[in-house]
């Protein structure tokens, strides 16, 4: 297959890998764990002190065990996803403090925010996961929020879901109300209901909360991303290469971590690494950089026969404008042509990870329907050719009233909700709106369309109790 993206020659890809051993094992990486080092101590690993040191042959056992395909398993079995190979699954926008509107005006983020992002994710035709973190809600206490969201997650989405990796005992909480769900934690260890982000912490280190949820969920068999964000030129090398090294050795770090706990744990190599803007010293979730990184990144992911995670819909625009449409459809349709297992912020965010916004929501939607048609196959078939048809019709013909026509009209090509195809003037008589606009105008439209998946009662009982009782200590 012809694609202009660089590949990564097997010279350059052992590279890689040996340069990430050699600083693996020079100069190893801290896991701000207690358990995590007594983990690495009981099997033999050079330990000193919070940094721990990585032997070659110790992370290939790691690689052989982890699992190149696995399922998440949704609360409705029908939508249950694959994640690995030729199956990739989008997931919204994840980690947003902060809500802009159709005007631009920024406000913090609310439950109810994050209860319509759970709707919206449930009534989507191309979004395949709910999220854990779609928004921060600043109306519930930081301490026990996690709780809240899991249980709207469960509730108002029966889409497989993340899980909350804020600390152990968040992920911990998670298990348990999944447990209650599928009918105990036993049941779920050998069957992932979740997939939870477990970041690095560039350069070189796990902190306390990551390396503790890792372990709270694959030891309970659920899967994980162990995740790259490396700040080219601030928390990792300016250049691309070095970022790759450096994040190549922290997920691998992670994820040898992980396979020490529960040999086999379903584990996914994720980055949304990017770089620094030399102006201004933010963080550039729009740069091309950051695509060409996903891009070697499902590379080296599938150089270790593992899936791979990277970002979907990003962009630094404040605004759902035309920087945003350019920005993030160059990074979406980036990660789905080479071969992203994971697209995390496949829709909905703004402002480099710092707002989310529902009219961006529906616009990327959009594009992640518009990509999934992109990458399908034309078939090429004595029947889908119809060459008696073409010889029937024959030279200036018209196939407008051709009876094949009538009746592949409607399913024949990807039929759009946003992107319009109308003349100036139709345009102008309908108010003239821009594609934002329109967004907006779908919003309460697709709420008040919005029906609640059903649940046994008594789940959803047992769920409510059990957050009264984590909430009232």
């Amino acid at each position: 297959m012809y694609d202009r993206m660089p590949t990564l020659s097997k010279k350059q890809m052992t590279m890689i890998h040996d340069s990430s051993m050699d600083i693996l094992n020079s100069v190893g990486v801290a896991f701000n764990e207690a358990e995590s080092l007594k983990i690495f101590k009981q099997n033999g690993f050079k330990v000193d002190g919070k940094t721990v040191f990585f032997r070659e042959k110790d992370v290939s056992k790691a690689l052989d065990t982890a699992p190149s395909h696995f399922k998440i398993t949704a609360r409705n079995p029908a939508k249950s996803v694959e994640v690995g190979g030729k199956d990739f699954v989008f997931a919204p926008g994840y980690g947003a403090p902060f809500v802009i509107s159709l005007e631009g005006d920024k406000r913090s983020a609310t439950m109810a925010d994050y209860d319509n992002f759970c709707k919206l994710v449930q009534s989507s035709r191309y979004i395949d996961m709910n999220g854990f973190m779609m928004v921060e809600p600043s109306d519930v206490p930081p301490a026990t929020s996690h709780l809240d969201m899991i249980l709207s997650n469960i509730l108002l989405c029966d889409k497989p879901f993340m899980g909350s990796p804020v600390s152990k005992k968040c992920a911990g909480d998670c298990i348990e109300m999944a447990g209650i769900v599928w009918g105990g934690r036993d049941k779920i260890k050998e069957m992932p209901v979740t997939v939870s982000l477990i970041n690095s912490l560039s350069p070189l280190q796990f902190a306390e909360e990551m390396a503790g949820s890792l372990i709270e969920f694959v030891r309970n068999g659920q899967a994980c991303i162990v995740a790259s964000l490396t700040m080219a030129g601030a928390s990792g090398p300016v250049s691309p290469a070095g970022v790759l090294v450096l994040q190549n050795a922290e997920i691998l770090a992670g994820l040898t971590l992980a396979q020490l706990v529960r040999p086999g744990a379903p584990i996914i190599y994720g980055s949304t690494s990017a770089p620094m803007d030399m102006r201004t010293g933010g963080l550039s979730i729009g740069a091309p950089e950051l695509s060409m990184i996903a891009s070697h990144t499902a590379q080296i992911a599938r150089f270790y026969n593992l899936p791979s995670r990277s970002g979907g819909s990003l962009t630094d625009a404040n605004l759902s404008d035309a920087q945003a449409g350019v920005q993030s459809a160059m990074a979406l349709i980036t990660a789905v042509r080479n071969g992203i297992n994971y697209i995390l912020h496949a829709c909905g965010i703004l402002s480099a990870y710092m707002a989310m916004s529902y009219e961006k929501f529906f616009i990327d939607e959009e594009v992640c329907g518009l990509v999934r048609k992109l990458i399908e196959p034309i078939e090429i078939t004595t029947e889908s050719v119809g060459l008696q048809t073409i010889k029937e019709i024959g030279i200036g013909g018209n196939y407008l009233a051709h009876p094949s026509t009538y009746e592949l009209c409607r399913t024949a090509y990807f039929l759009p909700d946003l992107l319009k195809v109308q003349s100036y003037d139709v345009w102008r008589q309908e108010g003239a709106k821009r594609i934002d606009a329109v967004a907006s105008d779908m919003l309460n439209k697709r709420l008040a369309g919005y029906e609640k998946p059903d649940i046994d009662p008594q789940i959803e009982s047992d769920l409510s109790e059990y957050v009264i009782l984590c909430k009232n200590g």
